[in-house]
């Protein structure tokens, strides 16, 4: 019950930070930032981790207390049975929806929330499991067992959270099957090819694309241009989130074809 007690007041933590990157991620590009602030929900992704990373130590300290101390445990009020069994229906409500947002938005500091949110349900859950353990089967010392199985989980989402916000702040992608797509998508637009150094960083859940093609070295620079504009609509039918897209046009010939096939099947495999 001390664990779920920290959990919850980590929520409140948590539930401010959320507010205060909402309200720098809506703020509109700047000189300073000219890309705009939505990498701020990686960097409030990596306090959420930290503080599920708390939260699950201190539950894992409690826990291992728990194993050394001959205290009588005191049988808690009915009210408090009541309060935990809400608290679970409300925080499993409050993932899912938060879990199906964040994948509707692509939003890494939802998806890591409604995370969240699952581990205090299954905090919860272990009390009662602890309660039961205590109280009616007179195990006391599977109520610390619980505690701490539980606690050794949180750690590790806390660790797989913090370890998955280093992808965008580190300018990678999370899913590189993006690679495939954008070349899909140059395929498809006539007088473009070989398609290399293609590039993809993500800007919060939006993807910023750079890319060199190729096309003959005897069009005009209107033509160039067309081609270009082509590969761009092309590449944001067929990828999903994008910030922007910058195509540099080389006349043909100018990377011979191993170089570019060497280059796929680097971002490939």
């Amino acid at each position: 019950m001390l664990g779920d007690g920290i959990d919850s007041a980590t929520d409140v933590v948590i539930s401010i930070v959320m507010i205060f990157t909402a309200h720098i991620v809506n703020k509109p590009p700047s000189r300073k930032y000219v890309y705009g602030y939505e990498k701020a929900e990686s960097i409030a992704t990596k306090v959420l981790s930290l503080v599920i990373f708390y939260a699950g130590l201190q539950m894992m300290i409690s826990s291992i207390d728990s194993f050394f101390t001959l205290k009588t445990k005191e049988i808690p009020s009915h009210l408090v049975i009541y309060v935990i069994l809400f608290s679970i229906v409300g925080k499993l409500l409050l993932a899912l929806y938060q879990h199906r947002q964040g994948k509707k938005i692509n939003s890494l500091l939802l998806k890591a929330n409604a995370t969240n949110m699952r581990n205090d349900v299954l905090i919860s859950v272990g009390v009662l499991v602890g309660l039961a353990f205590t109280f009616i089967f007179k195990l006391p010392l599977f109520d610390s067992i619980t505690g701490l199985l539980i606690s050794l989980f949180i750690i590790k989402t806390g660790v797989s959270i913090f370890m998955d916000a280093n992808i965008e702040l580190m300018d990678g992608v999370k899913d590189d099957s993006v690679y495939d797509k954008i070349f899909k998508a140059v395929a498809e637009v006539p007088g473009a090819s070989n398609p290399h150094r293609v590039r993809s960083r993500q800007i919060g859940n939006l993807y910023m694309v750079v890319l060199d093609v190729e096309a003959d070295g005897d069009i005009t620079l209107n033509e160039a241009h067309d081609i270009a504009h082509q590969v761009e609509t092309s590449i944001k039918a067929t990828v999903e989130n994008i910030y922007d897209i910058v195509v540099h046009i080389e006349p043909k010939g100018t990377h011979p074809q191993d170089e570019v096939q060497s280059g796929i099947n680097q971002f490939s495999g």
